[in-house]
């Protein structure tokens, strides 16, 4: 890529980062470690439920990773647009000419021939002169919108296809003799149809093969265009063959598959959270590629081939679920299973998605799985009534005066964000009333023009950015002048007046980003009251009783049916441990930054939450009013929810989201043995407040001890500093040590059979 062209790119990539980083609140990548840090690549990402901002996010998370940049196969209808196409350029995309972006309405109407499914008929046509060999007819959406490839056009009112409607099965065929017969009994004797273009798609397989053959980076969705379905669409082939073609061309090119999934927490909305998940890379066989060289039916069946393979690739990245009460439902059995002593991340909450979804799909039509479906449903009908989320129901307690106090506090505390937010919620207010507005308007035209998808919601997201970015400026230009007006009525000096309008232009983003963080803030705040009013108010407590222990049944019933499916779906399901179950991997180990307001990101992309006033003020204030108090010796602060090992009922902390699917923000995942007993053991609690971390940052020799007992109220005890394992020791060797032999005398005894073996 030339210096200018890399100039530009970084540049645009680090503008619309700070741009992701605004919209999301959260972008977890998964897997990074598969991308190769060199050679061609190509980047298949799946599914594609956010128009414009799917390339963003997998360019972003490739560049900060590895460094390299990724050159995106971009509609060529896009890149005539003003603004898109200005930024597609800066990225180095290469335009895609598609069909279906000059698809025409064609006069008359059509039917099939009776004696031969391949032959159309038309009323009223004019085929010679609308179409020719190689373009291609629509159909109607009542008919899935199903195509097929002109092969010989032989009069006005006939031409022959080159394969029947909807492939080989005929069920297009068949749809289609339905519809007319429909149509010829209201008085119309064919259906109104469309056609498509031929596109000659070689000169962007050259620039393709081109950029492959340098070694640089592809990035495409084979999906097509953007849609907000809940499965994958059917795969074009286009991928596979640049794939292979690339190696057929040049025997020295070596191109790898990467297959990517983006998973979106509300994709559409503002504030929402994103994972990235990175595949490992696949390998294009020789085989196919030889194949491929062949030509003619062989290079159809290398192409069809090896589109399988990148399926197969997608389908370990994606979260694919057959309609949207399946994935809510999957989404409700995933809260209420309580993994074994982990707190899961935005990365393990997707993986965790996926399994469900396997295990669900392959045993729907048990009994015992309908059943738990049944009162999934019936127990989420319920929170709905309440009003209430599924995470507040396990820390609900029975009102007290702490229960009082505690709702007392965060109305002041909401109060309090409340103010420091409304400064930048009204004036922002035009910008998000105007991009609301215009970006459903959006959706509406891009549902009508497709033919694939359901609500149009994965445009939402791209033009409610794209609006803010043009209103913005203008709005904030709009301010500074009435500021330099009233500047100039209240007779002010003509530095004053002068400075006014770039003071203004200058710190609205700062006073508006910051006014972002405290709303934010304030609707944690907000939807955590709910559960406080309802307990405060008499006779509410048998209720509350009723729904936990609803939740507790439902809960037992999920990990009942778990262990019984598990094993029959996967054959390695008990062989890891007895005691753990569908564990998945950490996203990365723990951010090591100092505690303070500014923290250094961790490995994955986040930030931690706990102590920084920047990600989350509520609970930077939260952590420096109440970390002195008599709870903070215990492990917690004042409203936070407990440890693992102290799962007390004390009223959830308010920085989890109203979606359910958030993620933690520790960035460690402790496996815990749930069935070990707790006389001879005492496991090192997570730190819960900041008094905590201080001190624990202040003593040298000394830590604090939590005991796990089932009360969860743990005691304080200062112990020695316990002795390390050397690094010479192997993971099985401590997985075979006896754990009823205390800590220090294991420790001695693998550190000298480690000194002895060297």
């Amino acid at each position: 890529m030339p210096i200018t062209t890399a100039l530009g790119y970084d540049a645009n990539l680090m503008f619309w980062r700070t741009i992701i980083q605004v919209f999301f609140r959260e972008v977890r990548p998964r897997g990074a470690f598969n991308i190769p840090k060199e050679g061609p690549v190509i980047f298949v990402g799946a599914p594609h439920h956010n128009q414009f901002l799917d390339p963003l996010l997998l360019s972003s998370e490739v560049f900060r990773e590895t460094g390299r940049r990724v050159s995106f196969l971009t509609a060529a209808k896009s890149m005539k647009r003003r603004t898109v196409g200005f930024f597609a350029r800066l990225m180095d995309s290469i335009p895609v000419a598609r069909a279906a972006d000059d698809v025409k309405p064609a006069t008359g109407l059509i039917r099939l021939s009776e004696d031969d499914p391949c032959l159309v008929l038309g009323q009223g046509t004019k085929f010679t002169s609308e179409f020719e060999p190689r373009m291609q007819v629509l159909l109607p959406k009542a008919i899935n919108s199903a195509v097929a490839e002109v092969l010989e056009v032989i009069s006005d009112t006939e031409l022959r296809i080159k394969r029947e409607f909807g492939g080989e099965t005929g069920k297009g065929t068949s749809r289609f003799r339905e519809r007319v017969a429909e149509c010829q009994a209201e008085g119309k004797n064919g259906l109104e149809f469309k056609r498509l273009p031929y596109v000659d798609q070689q000169k962007m397989y050259g620039h393709v093969y081109t950029r492959l053959k340098e070694g640089g980076c592809i990035g495409i969705f084979p999906e097509g265009g953007s849609h907000d379905r809940t499965d994958l669409l059917p795969l074009k082939a286009g991928v596979s063959i640049m794939a292979l073609g690339a190696m057929a061309n040049n025997p020295n090119v070596q191109v790898k598959i990467v297959p990517v999934g983006l998973y979106y927490f509300h994709a559409h909305r503002f504030r929402s959270r994103a994972v990235v998940e990175f595949g490992s890379a696949l390998d294009v066989p020789a085989e196919l590629v030889e194949m491929f060289k062949q030509g003619g039916a062989k290079k159809r069946e290398a192409v069809a081939k090896f589109l399988d393979l990148i399926y197969d690739g997608l389908k370990t990245v994606t979260v694919r679920a057959p309609d949207y009460d399946t994935l809510m439902l999957v989404q409700a059995v995933r809260r209420l299973y309580k993994t074994p002593g982990q707190h899961l991340t935005l990365g393990q909450v997707v993986e965790l998605n996926r399994r469900f979804l396997e295990g669900y799909n392959h045993f729907k039509d048990e009994p015992r799985v309908q059943r738990l479906r049944e009162d999934v449903i019936k127990y989420n009908r319920l929170l709905r009534d309440l009003g209430l989320r599924d995470h507040q129901v396990p820390v609900a307690k029975k009102a007290s005066y702490k229960t009082l106090g505690l709702l007392l506090y965060r109305v002041g505390l909401l109060l309090a964000w409340s103010l420091l937010a409304l400064p930048g919620t009204i004036l922002n207010s035009p910008m998000f009333i105007l991009a609301s507005i215009l970006s459903k308007k959006k959706a509406k035209e891009a549902l009508a023009a497709s033919t694939v998808k359901i609500a149009g919601r994965d445009v939402l997201a791209t033009w409610k950015i794209l609006i803010s970015l043009g209103v913005a400026p203008v709005l904030y230009f709009t301010y500074a002048i009435l500021a330099t007006i009233i500047a100039t009525k209240a007779g002010a000096s003509t530095r004053v007046k002068i400075l006014t309008p770039f003071l203004v232009i200058f710190a609205l983003p700062f006073m508006n980003y910051a006014a972002l963080k405290f709303g934010e803030a304030g609707m944690d705040v907000l939807k955590s009251l709910r559960p406080l009013v309802v307990a405060v108010v008499p006779g509410q407590q048998r209720l509350f009783d009723n729904l936990r222990a609803m939740r507790l049944k439902l809960s037992n019933e999920v990990a009942d049916v778990i262990n019984e499916f598990g094993p029959k779906l996967y054959d390695d399901f008990d062989q890891a441990s007895p005691y753990f179950r569908i564990l998945v991997p950490a996203s990365a180990p723990p951010s090591t930054g100092e505690q303070g307001v500014w923290r250094r990101k961790s490995s994955v992309g986040g930030v931690d939450a706990q102590g920084n006033l920047l990600i989350h003020p509520m609970t930077w204030l939260d952590e420096r009013l109440f970390g002195w108090s008599h709870s903070s010796k215990r492990g917690t602060s004042a409203w936070g929810g407990a440890t693992p090992s102290q799962m007390s009922s004390r009223p959830e902390t308010p920085d989890i989201s109203d979606d359910e699917d958030h993620g933690d923000y520790d960035h460690v995942v402790n496996l815990l043995h749930a069935y070990e007993a707790p006389p001879r053991h005492r496991i090192r609690s997570r730190p819960g407040s900041y008094a905590d971390l201080q001190k624990l940052r202040m003593s040298a020799s000394a830590s604090t001890g939590v005991e796990s007992r089932s009360s969860a109220v743990a005691r304080q005890s200062p112990r020695q500093r316990k002795k390390s394992l050397s690094d010479l020791i192997p993971v099985e060797r401590i997985g075979d040590a006896d754990k009823k032999e205390p800590f220090g005398e294991v420790t001695m005894d693998l550190n000298k059979d480690a000194n002895s073996s060297s």
